[in-house]
């Protein structure tokens, strides 16, 4: 019930502002805590009204008027009496600066990426003069790191998560007095059964290898398992944090990053004609073709853009680059890059931007962590699977699966070097 009238109330959040707006809120407040008050007191003496329970402990008994200030304005409450004893709702606590559904909404405004400035504007609108400070803000939003807490920690054993992404965003925070960059680092995974899930975040000072093996450890302890194949950019920390704690995972460097390093080694004036040059490693059928296909492009390019070439030698070498291809084919466009957290960082960065700078690491992890907690429940509500049942089945034999309608010699003409 409590859930119910919250969503409620926090509806009428971004509606505030006029006193026929504000008087339905008081007025829908009112029928809540009431309502809140009355289950309450059917909990504490095991009945409702007029209902005949053995597990009953007391009788009602009257009840007595209470006007309640809010920050929407004063409601008339009916406080009930019990025949023995006393009873008094835990929702009116005395002394409580700001009521609870006041504190839901200043969170959700919080946690859905309103500043701290502005929330302090909408507690004015509802009523309360003295508006809120930064501070206030901060100790009320601290009840969320119980939730975050709860998500962050859950066990990661009921299944098995063959693909792995791993990448990190970059937020301003305060920390030894100083205005820092802090790194937040997020692993997404898909698993056995198609479904998309979140299952971390952390904040650090650096993508260093020992920030890394620490994150990927804690995922180790709660239940990691089955993963084949981590995608991800090629930091050298991470690349030495996966191989160390994810023996037996292939390694995909993400084709993004790649196609920006080996521009970069190029002028300007040819970074086109190499990108499509080596977009045509992408494009073949199956495994062999795209190996070699590489190795084709290195050698076209050699001659004229010899950094280029030495890269895509390291990555052939590695078998990083082309890690995908050993995988079912439907599954590629999803797994050969970290496209797919790209979506989230914007999402991170579109509810952090208001907020500035974050005045601790904690307060940066209890804003993204709810932001991730709040994806990860979308993904599991939605009604399809990021990959299918079937596409699953196959990452044993990828053989199998069907490319009819790929052409077997897709792509093998190059564009000419410049």
């Amino acid at each position: 019930m409590a859930e119910v009238h919250d969503g409620r109330l926090l509806g009428l959040v971004g509606e505030l502002g006029g006193e026929p707006v504000r008087d339905l809120f008081r007025d829908l407040l009112e029928r809540s805590l009431q309502e809140l008050i009355d289950a309450e007191l059917s909990g504490a003496i095991g009945a409702e009204p007029h209902e005949r329970t053995e597990s009953r402990s007391n009788l009602r008994n009257g009840g007595r008027p209470r006007t309640l200030s809010t920050p929407a304005g004063d409601v008339e409450l009916r406080l009930p009496k019990v025949r023995t004893g006393s009873f008094f709702p835990s929702l009116l606590e005395p002394r409580r600066r700001v009521d609870r559904a006041l504190w839901a909404v200043i969170a959700t405004a919080y946690v859905t990426g309103t500043s701290t400035r502005k929330v302090d504007d909408l507690v004015r609108a509802l009523g309360v003069d003295s508006g809120v400070s930064k501070s206030t803000v901060s100790r009320i939003c601290s009840q969320i790191d119980v939730e975050v807490d709860a998500f962050r920690s859950r066990r990661l054993d009921h299944v098995g998560f063959p693909y792995l992404w791993l990448d990190a965003t970059y937020l301003k925070a305060r920390k030894d007095h100083r205005i820092v960059s802090r790194a937040v680092v997020v692993a997404t995974a898909v698993a056995s059964d198609g479904n998309r899930e979140v299952l971390d975040v952390a904040v650090g000072d650096s993508e260093d290898e020992l920030f890394w093996t620490e994150f990927l450890r804690r995922l180790r302890e709660r239940g990691l398992g089955g993963v084949r194949l981590v995608i991800s950019d090629a930091h050298r920390g991470l690349r030495k944090a996966i191989s160390r704690t994810l023996a037996g995972a292939a390694w995909q460097r993400c084709r993004v990053h790649l196609m920006r390093n080996l521009q970069a080694l190029a002028p300007k004036a040819h970074a086109e004609m190499i990108g499509a040059t080596v977009r045509t490693i992408f494009a073949q059928p199956d495994q062999a073709n795209t190996r070699r296909q590489l190795r084709a492009v290195a050698d076209t390019l050699r001659q004229t853009h010899p950094a280029v070439a030495d890269l895509l030698d390291e990555a052939e070498a590695e078998a990083d680059v082309t890690a995908y291809s050993s995988f079912p084919r439907a599954h590629w466009t999803k797994i050969w890059s970290t496209n797919p957290l790209e979506r989230l960082h914007r999402e991170i960065k579109r509810r952090c931007d208001p907020v500035g700078i974050f005045p601790d690491d904690q307060s940066v992890t209890r804003l993204v962590g709810a932001v991730l907690a709040e994806q990860h429940d979308e993904w599991q509500a939605g009604d399809r699977r990021y990959l299918s049942e079937e596409s699953m089945a196959q990452i044993d034999r990828p053989d199998q699966t069907d490319t009819k309608e790929v052409t077997a010699n897709i792509s093998h003409t190059l564009p000419a070097a410049s």
